[in-house]
């Protein structure tokens, strides 16, 4: 029985860890919206299983780069401008990053109840077998 109540921990810390990874890349982004030259982050997840209690987890599989185009405006006047008179801004929408942090945090917060629910069962069963 233990091991039921330490797999559903073990794959709601597995999602907690993720989504933690994937709102530190939104928070990046989102700081980073004016920056000239940033590439967004993207966080992609995959499965995985753990080999000693079977149950499927998620981990970040890699960060990367978003590969759009930077954002171009026309400022002859501006230290970074190309001969053309553009500067090259980041490729980051501040709208989409804030969605992606609330996504985020919405799943962390899911995660984090069932770890609390499961957690909580456990200590009611000692609670029963010590009686």
């Amino acid at each position: 029985m233990q091991d039921d109540f330490s797999s559903i921990m073990t794959v709601s810390a597995s999602g907690m860890r993720a989504q933690g990874k994937r709102l530190k890349a939104a928070a990046e982004n989102l700081a980073n919206v004016d920056s000239p030259g940033f590439r967004r982050k993207q966080v992609y997840f995959r499965d995985q299983v753990d080999r000693a209690s079977g149950a499927a987890m998620v981990e970040v599989s890699r960060i990367s780069r978003d590969p759009t185009p930077l954002r171009e405006a026309y400022e002859p006047g501006h230290p970074l401008a190309n001969d053309d008179g553009y500067v090259t801004y980041s490729n980051v929408n501040a709208i989409i990053e804030m969605m992606d942090m609330k996504e985020a945090e919405r799943s962390f917060s899911a995660g984090l109840r069932t770890f609390d629910q499961a957690r909580d069962m456990f200590m009611r069963t000692l609670d029963l077998l010590r009686r």
